[in-house]
């Protein structure tokens, strides 16, 4: 089995974050990985996107030019990624950030308003970690268990404080 995911949003979302921990989640469930992230000169603010792609043979090429995952934080993503995702893909979608719906009728839809899910639970900065809770719960991709292992990766030595409430941002979109 082979997924390919495409986050993608605006500098500052943390877009990478989130890709990375799902490459380390990855890899801690001993699937074959590419984890590439892009963005552009302007870091927060302009553009981000980040390819994961989670396999069960070796990856040949780190480029997801036709997703089956497409996770949207924002409007310009969703208008530039929409028409990339397989059919039979899943998009996600920050409906707190993106009024327009999905064009497409050949995907999965998900609507989740992310960002006020993130403001709810007193971390607004986590939408992205959000998005991975739903994307857990809906995709097999990668599973759901041993999360605090591959957050350990992601989180810096120096902001482990911030554990807890990444967990939550994630078991909040899991939950949704």
């Amino acid at each position: 089995m082979t997924t390919q995911i495409l986050i993608a949003g605006f500098g500052g979302q943390g877009v990478l974050f989130a890709g990375k921990f799902l490459a380390y989640k990855g890899l801690l469930e001993d699937r074959q990985l590419s984890w590439l992230p892009s963005y552009g000169p302007e870091m927060r603010g302009g553009t981000a996107n980040c390819s994961v792609i989670l396999s069960d043979d070796p990856v040949g090429s780190p480029i997801v030019s036709k997703p089956d995952v497409l996770i949207a934080m924002n409007l310009p993503s969703l208008d530039k990624y929409e028409n990339d995702v397989v059919p039979g893909g899943e998009i996600y979608v920050d409906s707190t950030l993106i009024a327009r719906k999905v064009a497409r009728t050949d995907v999965k839809v998900y609507y989740v308003p992310s960002t006020q899910l993130a403001k709810d639970i007193g971390a607004p900065t986590l939408a992205n970690m959000v998005m991975v809770g739903k994307l857990l719960k809906e995709n097999a991709a990668v599973s759901y268990d041993n999360l605090e292992a591959a957050l350990k990766k992601v989180v810096s030595a120096r902001h482990q404080d911030l554990m807890e409430i990444n967990l939550k941002a994630i078991n909040t979109g899991y939950n949704y």
